[in-house]
């Protein structure tokens, strides 16, 4: 469950790469130009359109009306850093808002970071701070879509990856201690504490917070509000979806919990996340799938039980006595009466389904819709599909339009998806909460992204009419609500276009364009034989972490046909190229410079107040150089730039591959803004609404540190508790944290 090299390949369908399809594409522009073709039937050609090739259609589009145009940068781009602390421009600064373990309640004692905490975490802030935004309260206590004295911070916690931190030995099982959960060969060691596994269970999820300005004008969290809450991996939750559909998905979901399958326990490992246009929070289901646990001897249910399990990488192999990727949380002393422990054993010891938790994997990988405002039942929407989701980033809304959510499926070679609403947007609807989450979560379509050899792309939707899926003979589906739960084999038998791990998505406030970050890809995904036009690299690193593949990642970007949440086509390109500035011209394709090179770009979120475009790192290939890091852009538009061709070569290989890349920024517009500290990912970010405070959360600094032994621990970091600036909490163990970021003039910032 490494952060920087995440789940393996798990798609094995026979859908082609874009090298497939780039080798007619070359072949057709050849015959035309060979043929005598004009220049002025070229640029009717969409994929020479899309890349300057003339036309109107490669045109930057008009600024939505009411958003703001294009600003320059207005800070100087700082060096790499590998020191313990975050490392700002000049005239910037930054305070802890709160870390890992801080109570919502004065009623529980101040975090220890010792481990020596009873299970409080229903009432502690989680760990593992990732996506998060900033929701407004007014005066009668409801949610406001403009700015107001009060303000609550909701954020997803990711993972458990670090959870020896936790406990004062580090992990225990079967008397074993000191190791992290990933360094035992397998659980069946023994039987762990039941206080350890509470523990790691409920730190994970989504925390709400009150946050806002002391006497001092300085960002802090609110102690004691009434608003501040967690929901953790037990809390409950309702399963929703399409009326017609949802006697069906509720079958999919049927357990001891509940045989009726209308409602689950938990929401686990939230990445990136998402905010509705009515005001409430989406929390995105990531790498949920490696929780579970089949005791040793045990089978899978069924063929398809077992194929939809290794699709989703649910205790892929060996399936008889599998253990590997699972905590140990089925495995302690008590069998509890809620089953909170035994729930993650996934074999089927009962006669059926209602008699055991064989279907417990199916209630995760959803988006959950959450009103931070209103305390009630989370949902988890299925119509927006099953899958590893990496943020849900809606579609401007336009009054008498559908609605459209973009989602990424993190993992290797997986899908770009988008929903679109049944329902118009009404703007009478922000405020509505989960009501609103009903009208336009629950009906819709849902479609996986077709690139074709033209530039231009397509929209397939995932629907049991279609005889493709119907027919599909990997996977047998019994009607609609299958498709939905099952997503990612129903994109295989459409033909959805293999991508290189598609992390956060954002919308250009200023066009309605859509960004998706690749973050990075590996040589046995990425040989030279295996690059295609949206995945165009393969090189090796010789210095430093010596990878290989595409180790350092990309950006794309792609705009609507006619600019409609409903439209089934699209055009793209790649915006940006993450690369060391030294690495040449064929790896550095964008031409970075050491005051704004990077790697590995997952964490995405465009400024409203500035049109900035903000891009967050989660590297492990260039950590030599330098800790993880926020960098700004200027972000443009889809056909700014044109077509280039990649020369290749790794491992002996070589070979050329066509792609389309966006006009150079330059240092004029991509700077390097923040750099972490050691050990720590740069990931989830949220503004003021005027701008002048932008809120980052610092990832597991210290992720390498190594698992207690016969010693103490030899810490990577000690952040935040070390830092010479803005040093927070007790001194020793590291923790994840939300900083606010401010200008010491109090001006905008990034201008």
């Amino acid at each position: 469950m490494s952060h920087h090299d995440p789940e393996e390949n798990l798609n094995d369908s026979a859908n082609e790469h874009f090298n497939e399809v780039l080798d007619r594409a070359r072949l057709s522009r050849r015959n035309l130009i060979r043929g005598g073709v004009g220049l002025a039937a070229l640029s009717s050609i969409p994929f020479l359109a899309a890349c300057g090739g003339g036309g109107g259609s490669n045109a930057t589009p008009p600024p939505v009306p009411g958003t703001p145009a294009e600003k320059a940068l207005g800070f100087a781009a700082i060096d790499k850093s590998l020191l313990d602390d975050v490392v700002l421009p000049a005239g910037y600064t930054y305070r802890v808002v709160h870390a890992t373990g801080d109570r919502l309640v004065s009623s529980i004692a101040a975090y220890s970071n010792t481990g020596a905490e009873a299970d409080e975490w229903t009432m502690r802030v989680g760990d593992h701070h990732d996506g998060m935004d900033l929701f407004y309260v007014d005066g009668a206590g409801n949610y406001s879509p403009t700015e107001t004295p009060r303000a609550l911070l909701v954020m997803n916690h990711e993972s458990s990856a670090d959870a020896h931190f936790f406990h004062a030995n580090g992990q225990t099982s079967g008397g074993v201690s000191g190791k992290k959960f990933s360094q035992f060969d397998s659980w069946d060691l023994g039987l762990r504490p039941e206080l350890e596994v509470l523990k790691e269970i409920n730190h994970h999820g989504v925390s709400v917070a009150e946050v806002g300005k002391n006497g001092a004008g300085q960002w802090e969290y609110k102690l004691d509000s009434i608003y501040n809450r967690r929901v953790t991996g037990q809390s409950p939750m309702r399963i929703a979806g399409p009326a017609a559909h949802l006697g069906d998905i509720h079958s999919f979901m049927v357990t001891a919990h509940d045989t009726s399958g209308a409602t689950s326990r938990g929401t686990l490992n939230n990445c990136g996340h998402g905010k509705t246009p009515w005001g409430t929070y989406l929390a995105c289901e990531e790498n949920w799938a490696a929780y579970f646990f089949m005791p040793g001897g045990s089978v899978d249910v069924d063929a398809k039980t077992k194929a939809s399990r290794q699709r989703y990488g649910v205790m892929r192999a060996p399936h008889a006595g599998a253990t590997a990727g699972s905590q140990g949380w089925s495995h302690t002393a008590t069998a509890a009466t809620d089953d909170r422990f035994g729930r993650w054993d996934v074999s089927a010891p009962g006669a059926t389904a209602a008699q055991d938790f064989r279907n417990e994997p199916n209630t995760f990988g959803y988006i959950v819709e959450i009103d931070p405002v209103v305390s009630g039942t989370p949902t988890k929407r299925v119509a927006l599909g099953r899958f590893a989701h990496e943020a849900a980033v809606c579609a401007l809304p336009v009054a008498g339009q559908p609605l459209a959510f973009y989602m990424g499926c993190d993992s290797r070679n997986e899908y770009i998806y988008k929903f679109v609403s049944a329902a118009v947007w009404d703007a009478s609807d922000v405020g509505g909460g989960m009501a609103a989450g009903n009208k336009y979560l629950d009906e819709g379509k849902l479609y996986v992204a077709k690139f074709n050899d033209t530039g231009d792309g397509e929209w397939i939707e995932l629907n049991i009419a279609n005889p493709l899926i119907s027919g599909y003979a990997t996977y047998v589906f019994a009607n609609q609500a299958d498709v939905l739960v099952n997503a990612r084999h129903a994109a295989d038998a459409v033909g959805g276009t293999k991508m290189d791990r598609p992390e956060w998505g954002a919308v250009n406030p200023a066009n309605g364009e859509v960004y998706f970050t690749m973050t990075n890809s590996n040589a046995a995904s990425r040989p030279v034989a295996g690059t295609d036009a949206a995945n165009p690299r393969s090189y090796a690193d010789n210095d430093g972490r010596n990878q290989s593949g595409n180790p350092n990642g990309h950006i794309i970007r792609f705009k609507e046909t006619a600019g409609v949440s409903t439209a089934t086509s699209f055009t793209w390109d790649i915006f940006l190229f993450g690369a060391e500035e030294d690495a040449g011209a064929d790896i550095n394709l964008s031409g970075l410079t050491a005051k704004n090179d990077f790697s590995s770009p997952d964490g995405l979120w465009f400024s409203k107040a500035t049109g900035i475009c903000w891009i967050q790192t989660d590297d492990g290939a260039y950590t030599d150089q330098s800790n993880c890091m926020l960098l700004a852009a200027i972000p443009g538009a889809v056909g700014d730039g044109g077509p280039i061709t990649v020369n290749n070569s790794l491992g002996g290989a070589s070979g050329t591959q066509d792609t389309f890349i966006g006009a150079a920024l330059g240092e004029a517009r991509l700077r390097r803004f923040m750099v972490s500290p050691r050990g720590a990912e740069v990931t989830g970010i949220t503004e003021s609404a005027d701008g002048r405070a932008i809120f980052v959360n610092i990832q597991h600094p210290g992720e390498n540190t190594p698992a207690l032994g016969a010693g103490p621990f030899v810490f990577q970091s000690q952040w935040p508790g070390n830092s010479t600036s803005a040093a927070y909490g007790p001194l020793g163990r590291p923790r994840s944290a939300t900083i606010v970021i401010t200008r010491t003039d109090g001006g905008v910032i990034g201008v």
